[in-house]
Parts: C-alpha cells; structure tokens; sequence
C-alpha cells in the first residue's frame, strides 16, 4: 500500500503542522529517528463523516518535542516530534472536542511531555500515565490534578520487557483509591497466558486495539472467541477498537480519498461495537507509531467509523457517552 500525501491548500492553514512552527518528520534533541520510520501524516483530509458534538479522540499520543522532553534511555524506538500543539491542532481539523492522551512507550515512566500536554489543553483532555511500583501517592495525587485518570501496562514483548505481575499489583493497589482504572496492550496470542491475570484487576480495565486480533483468522474462531469471552464474563472490561491501520492484512489503506479502508477489519470490530455498545472507545492513535507499512490519513480514519458503528446511536456512544463516562464522568449524561 503505497504512501500518497494529501495536503490542504498552504493558504488555509488547516494542517496539523499549522501554526506549530514544525511539520511531520521534526527531530530536536540529540535523537536520530529509528531507521525506517514513518512520519505522520501532515495535512490530513477533512473526515466525510461529520462526528456527533462533544466526540472525544479516545486514543492518541504525544512525543517530545525531544529537545524539551527527552526520550527515555530504555525505549525502543525513537519517533519524530509529536507535541501537544500538533495533537491539538488535529484535534480541530477532524471536529473532536476533546483528547485521551496515552503515554508512550518511548518515554517511559517520565510523563512530563504528558503532564504538560495536559496543562494546556483547557481542560479538554485527560491523561493515562505510566508509573512505576515505587510511585508515591504524592506524585499520583499530582498526576491526578493535572488530568490523569489511568495507567498502562504494556505487555508487548518488542516494545517494553516483561515486567513481574506482583509489581503490577502494588501499582493498582495504589491507584485503585483515585478511581483511575487501568489500560492492558497485548497481542492475542499472549492472552491465554495473561487471561487470569487481567481478570484479577479490580478496576475498570481498558484493552487496547482489541488485543491486537489476527484479522486473517475467523472472526467467529477460537482465539477472537476468547477475547469475547474476556468481555462477557467481566464487565469491568471495556474495549478501543482502534488502529485498523495497524491490524489489517488485504486493506484498503485510508488513503488518497479511500471511503471503505481496512475492509478485514470491519467485522471484528463492527461485532465488539454492537454486542459491548456500553464499553467501547475510539481514537486516532496519532501519530501512529512504529507503523512499517504506510502512514494513514487521520481523516479518512475518522471515515472508517462508519463502518463499524452503523446507527448513530452506537456512534453517540462510542465516541461521545463512554469516553465522558470513563473521563469526564462530572460532564457525561448518566454522571449528570
């Protein structure tokens, strides 16, 4: 699937770079982007689908800048610049109201260029952190001041090491009092191992990519099977059906005006959105890191909704009621 770049007009300004003095691909600090990488998309088409008031953007990134906000030693990958400036500026270009930012991986527990991104979002986002087990409840209380309501653990064996589980539950221990519930990347092969344990975790829990399911399988087979059985038989467990981009296998990519992207995709997702209308989320995952394929358009993304949520009652709920639910419980329509 190659890359096709879709700008919008100079004059208009309507870019993600836009006013923020830098474009896709930037690289400050002393960093040196991995080999290969690719930049996100800048100048993304304006969405076809006009998304409801007040949708939230469930799932999206920062990184650095690195010049302010250095990378971690440990991280294993470093990306072009991503800032806040630039998420936001996105955030208007597609029509959401507001941002779930998660912290990356490539900057490990140091959630400065997160805390900050918070700070100057206007209120208009909330923050899922990593910490570690000796994190103190001075520096949690901290983090939930400036907007962070959880925390995630990363079991994806190329991007992180493993770490023990009994670390895992010293921290949620700790962060079960501020009401924050906890976010879990997997792949699907490693659920098996993994399924007692995220059972075990007594707040709400998020899963992202919907465990990262093998879309040339059968969606009706035996390992997209357990994955639905780990959302029936635990209520407490919500889902993002996100990162199309990242999961399909025949395409088509959301480029150069595609209307029906990542087609393999649909049925995994169409089929968690209308049985667990109440605990899905959806995000852009900008600025879509460690994709090796192609570099999709944020606004043909925002297109592919359509596809999975297909009333525009599962659509208020995707990305309007459940993301104010989990985030902004003081705003949403059943916290009211």
């Amino acid at each position: 699937m190659p890359e096709t770049a879709i700008h919008d007009d100079p004059s208009t300004g309507s870019g993600t770079g836009a006013g923020t003095g830098a474009g896709s691909g930037t690289v400050t600090g002393p960093f040196e982007k991995t080999p290969g990488w690719l930049d996100w998309y800048d100048g993304p088409s304006k969405p076809a689908f006009e998304l409801p008031a007040g949708s939230v953007d469930a799932h999206c990134h920062v990184f650095g800048p690195g010049a302010q906000f250095p990378y971690a030693p440990e991280r294993k990958y470093t990306p072009c610049d991503a800032s806040a400036d630039q998420l936001f500026a996105l955030r208007d270009r597609l029509g959401f109201a507001r941002n779930v930012i998660v912290q990356a991986t490539c900057h490990g527990a140091d959630n400065r260029a997160l805390v900050d991104a918070l700070g100057r979002s206007d209120g208009r986002a909330r923050g899922v952190a990593t910490v570690r087990r000796d994190v103190t409840g001075e520096q949690l209380a901290e983090l939930h001041a400036a907007g962070v309501r959880g925390v995630r653990f990363n079991f994806v064996k190329r991007l992180v090491d493993r770490i023990d589980t009994a670390s895992l539950d010293e921290i949620v221990a700790k962060i079960a009092p501020l009401g924050w519930h906890v976010v879990i990347y997997f792949e699907a092969e490693d659920l098996p191992e993994l399924y007692d344990f995220f059972r075990g975790i007594p707040t709400d829990v998020v899963v992202d990519h919907m465990g990262r399911p093998d879309v040339s399988k059968d969606p009706d087979g035996p390992e997209f099977g357990l994955f639905l059985r780990f959302l029936r038989e635990n209520p407490n467990v919500w889902t993002k059906v996100t990162c199309p981009e990242r999961l399909s296998v025949t395409g088509p990519a959301a480029l150069a005006g595609e209307q029906h992207a990542y087609r393999d995709v649909v049925p995994f997702a169409r089929r968690v959105v209308e049985e667990f209308p109440d605990r899905v989320l959806w995000g852009t995952d900008w600025p879509h890191p460690n994709l090796k394929d192609h570099m999709p358009d944020d606004g043909l993304l925002v297109d592919f909704i359509p596809q999975i949520a297909v009333t525009a009652e599962l659509q208020q709920k995707l990305l309007v009621d459940n993301p104010l639910r989990l985030y902004w419980p003081e705003l949403s329509r059943e916290g009211a």
